[in-house]
């Protein structure tokens, strides 16, 4: 049991301000053993918070929060922060882990500026509320606090581009643990690693060159140290990047060591660092990368993409038995987009992985730059469908989002075999892009699972039956059957239909059901609006027949328990039998 001697006293940043600087040490050693109670016991971001202690205390014994505004870019470190502004009860108290979510929050506390759960927006975000502050008046600080790694991101160049034009106070705060997600990768990041050998004299400085004063931090994890910079830096009149040098996972061992593992992490046990939740259950993820290994040996035409998350992609093996058919482009989804297009018009054959909750960041070029252009490349959008996911991941939207861009063929696999299939079918073809959705769920063992081969625009009925049509789209096809068995215990005998294409309606499988059936249900593991289900209606409103859409509310969920959401939702086989009957 942890004594919280220095940390009980903290509750605002005002008290953190009366402490003497002798007492930071203590107290940041506190801080990291609240951060491990909570992440040790739920999961969280252990190694980038665990790394950002000292620089956090420092940013709240220098500068007034909330008047002067931090800006936590992708939150993946905001842990300290929160727990230095009112919030430490949710790091110590077992019972009040679910008090605070693992990124700002502005309806938390009034230190939070924005809800942020995703890379390389803070120095734009911040950028806009310094050009806002400049045209009222107002003079407080602007702080962009933002990870190497987030530097690869696209949105991070455009704001440091744009920011660097500012003749006004505007500080950035780079923390920099040479560590992306995992490895990082990009030009800037050899910048990086000579401004770091130099101590931050090296004449070759891209932040200097775009416009921006520079100041360099070897020792990033000494408070004291720190402070002294950020009280020089407080009321700068101009840009100003502070490079800080910092040891991701500072603290604790394990997360040191195996610093890929440790950015984010289920429960494991401190002593240790051996995860509680390990499973050797099969899931699309691995999978995937299995099928994928298998054909890089024996295609040297594959080429995998993938954006910073190799470890959540299963892509860890992949990428050390294929470093020469392996790409990781940091955090990157519009680049790789790009990318992947032109490797596929080039004659390659790319497979690039995203998760679901992340490809909405590269809508522009699935659109303009693959689709338009018509290449053959295979796109895998995983860990998708109804989750318990906090507000910042949600993986619901995907199918309004990709199934309504021409030239896209949307692909949703039902199990093991299909999934399969499927990667066989999109990596043979030639003419399009081909999109491939995967749920979070392990895979189904269904009671009638499909069987026939990939044709274009084609469905599969894998029972046939009369009267009603149940259209489970991608893992759904399981609650269609589950609720087809519920039908048949009232004396129905509903047909059961495996979609296949999100996107491509099998019309004449529509004709041919209109005919026998008076009442279609749409089952779909993700977002109604815009989805799977509506475009079924729209094929049958002119017919007659009566039709039921299942599915998500278009909504911002956070954390809340699947059963809850799929009752919320009426995906229960119970309550859809009630809404038709």
């Amino acid at each position: 049991m942890t004594d919280y001697n220095i940390l009980q006293t903290i509750n605002t940043p005002s008290d953190l301000k009366k402490l003497e600087l002798s007492k930071l040490p203590e107290l940041c050693t506190e801080i990291r053993h609240a951060i491990l109670n909570r992440v040790s016991k739920i999961g969280g971001h252990v190694g980038p918070n665990l790394g950002i202690v000292e620089l956090a205390v420092a940013l709240h014994y220098v500068f007034e929060s909330p008047k002067d505004k931090i800006i936590w870019d992708v939150s993946h470190q905001c842990y300290p922060h929160k727990i230095l502004t009112g919030r430490k009860s949710a790091f110590m108290d077992d019972n009040k882990f679910q008090d605070s979510t693992g990124y700002t929050a502005p309806e938390e506390s009034e230190h939070d500026i924005f809800t942020i759960g995703h890379t390389s927006t803070s120095i734009s975000l911040a950028y806009g509320l310094a050009r806002a502050r400049n045209t009222i008046g107002n003079k407080e600080n602007i702080i962009a606090v933002i990870g190497d790694g987030s530097l690869s991101g696209g949105e991070a160049f455009e704001g440091l581009d744009n920011a660097a034009e500012l003749n006004s106070n505007f500080i950035i705060i780079i923390n920099d643990n040479e560590m992306s997600i995992a490895q990082n990768h990009g030009g800037i990041y050899g910048n990086l690693a000579k401004l770091r050998a130099s101590k931050g004299t090296a004449s070759d400085n891209y932040f200097k060159a775009i416009g921006f004063e520079y100041t360099y931090v070897e020792e990033g994890n000494n408070a004291e140290k720190l402070i002294k910079v950020l009280q020089q830096a407080k009321d700068t009149p101009k840009p100003l990047v502070i490079h800080v040098h910092t040891l991701k996972g500072c603290g604790y061992r394990p997360a040191t060591e195996d610093k890929e593992r440790f950015h984010w992490t289920t429960p494991f046990d401190i002593q240790s660092g051996q995860d509680l939740t390990t499973s050797n259950e099969e899931n699309y993820g691995s999978i995937i990368a299995d099928y994928l290994d298998k054909k890089a040996e024996q295609d040297k035409q594959i080429m995998v993409i993938n954006a910073a998350t190799p470890g959540a992609l299963c892509l860890k093996e992949y990428r050390s038995k294929h470093p020469e058919q392996y790409i990781d482009v940091g955090i990157a989804e519009e680049h790789a987009i790009a990318a992947t297009s032109g490797m596929a018009h080039y004659g390659i054959k790319p497979v690039a992985l995203f998760f679901g909750g992340f490809i909405q960041r590269a809508y522009d070029q699935v659109s303009q730059d693959l689709c338009l252009n018509k290449s053959p490349a295979v796109l895998i959008i995983e860990g998708t469908g109804i989750s318990s996911s906090d507000i910042t991941h949600l993986a619901i939207f995907d199918i309004p989002l990709l199934s309504n861009i021409p030239n896209l063929v949307c692909l949703a696999p039902s199990n093991k075999e299909e999934t399969l299939r499927m990667l066989d079918w999109a990596l043979e073809q030639k003419d399009f892009p081909v999109a491939i959705r995967t749920p979070w769920q392990t895979p189904a063992n269904l009671q009638y699972p499909p069987k026939s081969g990939i044709k274009l625009g084609r469905s599969e009925i894998t029972k046939r039956g009369e009267k009603i049509a149940l259209f489970g789209l991608g893992s759904f096809l399981e609650l269609a059957e589950k609720t087809a068995a519920v039908f048949e215990q009232k004396g129905f005998h509903p047909t059961i239909i495996n979609p296949r294409f999100s996107n491509i309606l099998d019309k004449e499988m529509l004709e041919e059901l209109s005919q026998t059936h008076d009442t279609i249900i749409t089952l779909e593991d993700g977002c109604l609006a815009g989805g799977f289900g509506e475009k079924i209606a729209r094929f049958y409103g002119e017919k007659g027949l009566k039709t039921y859409c299942f599915g998500a509310d278009k909504e911002f969920t956070n954390l809340v328990p699947l059963k809850e959401l799929y009752h919320r939702y009426e995906l229960t086989p119970e309550q859809i039998i009630q809404k038709v009957l």
